[in-house]
């Protein structure tokens, strides 16, 4: 593929001259075969070879490191993840529930100490997540998730609720109530930290192929047109693309979110809507949207609400739907209306991993060979650093605070065949959209009645 810089903004404005590195061109034998250059492939590698220098660590890679997701995503290094605390806890215990969240919060920094010290410019901020509450349901909404994050005993350092005022002082979109906020998320440039994390891992002597598509994982074999990789211990960290190979076909579907960049924005726009430490920001719709302010001064702003493709298809077509696209641009000037007529600059789009359940999950079968990470919906740049570090353990039989933690071996159920996955899939986009859309037709009237109260009390 030689338009690697058209897959985001992100590789668009990398510094670097986007070149694939070389294939595989033969068998292979090695400790450690990791399929897929994503964040769990690289971070995997590079804590396996910072833990045992002399394991012979090989990552194939169908097109280039940071290809699919971990190249094209919001750029949210956050502590989200998707199951719920409650959801954890009935399949383990309120305890081990809490110190999965306590570890993703952890993880955040994390990769900030990574970064750091691999010298990886990838604009890494610390700026927190601020989540608005636009409506009175979204209020309502805003007031229960903080009630229930006190309930598992997280306090003010992870979890606030901010009123009408200080909301808007951080975030000053359009009808902002009140606002969630939480600083465990950082923002980053996520083709920078792939890009630069494939070289830091090089650095500890692993070798990425790329060029070199896996077409079947069976007993510690990764088999390829250019020659079978044999290992001890097969990694699958191929996330939405998972379906693509023989045997894993419906244990994740591919779901698209699509994102759209402005052009880099004057400061005076930012002096009036305010995310001066580049919180990331999204509201308490049911649909997600997700934005951040770039490191360069632009808006990159995405959504779900793209369509799933019957069979688990992924084609480069689907990176981009002019509808979907449309409906963001829509929305970013319903929330920042002084953006006026600024240029969107990039659009795009790519497939996440979802599981049936939506809980992620890593695990190890010893007798077959295999490891695997994933599931993340969409919350993956962070939480693949901790399956990175906890596969790393689990592949060197450490027993760790990591490999004790719920999702460790939990396997999610797999998905209905089609057209079952195809039906049930899209009818839930649906519904959440519907739910979004009734929602702010009845805080329009809301604010239509209150304005003809005001107008009649004069």
């Amino acid at each position: 593929m030689s338009g690697y810089r058209d897959l985001s903004l992100w590789f668009d404005t990398l510094d670097e001259d986007v070149k694939p590195r070389p294939a595989l061109s033969g068998d292979l034998d090695v400790d450690v075969a990791i399929v897929g250059a994503g964040y769990t492939g690289l971070w995997t590698a590079y804590y396996l070879a910072e833990a045992d220098p002399s394991l012979r660590i090989a990552v194939l890679e169908r097109e280039i490191a940071g290809f699919g997701a971990s190249g094209r995503n919001g750029g949210w290094c956050s502590a989200l993840f998707p199951a719920s605390l409650a959801k954890v806890a009935r399949s383990s215990t309120r305890e081990r529930a809490v110190a999965q969240q306590r570890a993703m919060n952890a993880t955040v920094d994390e990769v900030g100490r990574v970064v750091a010290a691999e010298g990886i410019d990838c604009g890494f901020a610390k700026g927190g997540t601020i989540m608005a509450a636009r409506s009175h349901v979204q209020m309502r909404r805003a007031h229960a998730m903080v009630e229930d994050e006190r309930s598992w005993g997280f306090g003010k350092d992870d979890v606030q609720l901010l009123l009408a005022d200080e909301a808007r002082a951080r975030f000053n979109a359009t009808d902002v109530l009140g606002a969630v906020y939480t600083p465990h998320c950082a923002a980053i440039q996520p083709a920078k930290l792939a890009r630069g994390l494939a070289e830091a891992v090089e650095r500890r002597g692993v070798t990425i192929y790329e060029g070199t598509p896996v077409t079947l994982i069976d007993g510690g074999a990764a088999v390829t047109p250019n020659g079978t990789v044999r290992a001890e211990m097969v990694v699958r960290a191929t996330e939405g693309y998972t379906p693509e190979l023989p045997g894993f076909r419906r244990d994740l579907v591919p779901v698209y979110s699509l994102m759209i960049a402005t052009e880099p924005l004057p400061d005076s726009f930012w002096d009036e809507v305010g995310l001066a430490e580049r919180e990331t920001f999204s509201d308490l719709r049911h649909l997600i949207i997700y934005g951040q302010r770039t490191a360069d001064g632009r808006l990159a702003f995405g959504g779900r609400g793209a369509p799933y493709h019957f069979g688990s298809s992924i084609r480069p077509e689907f990176d981009r739907d002019e509808k979907v696209f449309a409906e963001l641009h829509r929305v970013l000037r319903e929330l920042f209306p002084t953006l006026g007529g600024a240029k969107i600059t990039h659009k795009w789009g790519g497939a996440l991993g979802v599981s049936r359940d939506w809980y992620a999950s890593c695990g190890m079968d010893r007798a077959r060979k295999l490891a695997w990470a994933g599931g993340y919906v969409g919350d993956g740049v962070g939480t693949a650093n901790l399956a990175g570090r906890t596969l790393a353990d689990l592949i060197r039989d450490q027993y760790s605070d990591l490999t004790r933690l719920p999702w460790v071996q939990h396997r999610s159920p797999r998905w209905e065949p089609e057209p079952l996955r195809w039906l049930g899939t899209n009818v839930g986009l649906r519904v959440m959209s519907a739910a979004d859309g009734e929602e702010q037709r009845t805080n329009r009237e809301s604010r239509l009645a209150a304005a003809f109260g005001r107008f009649v009390g004069h």
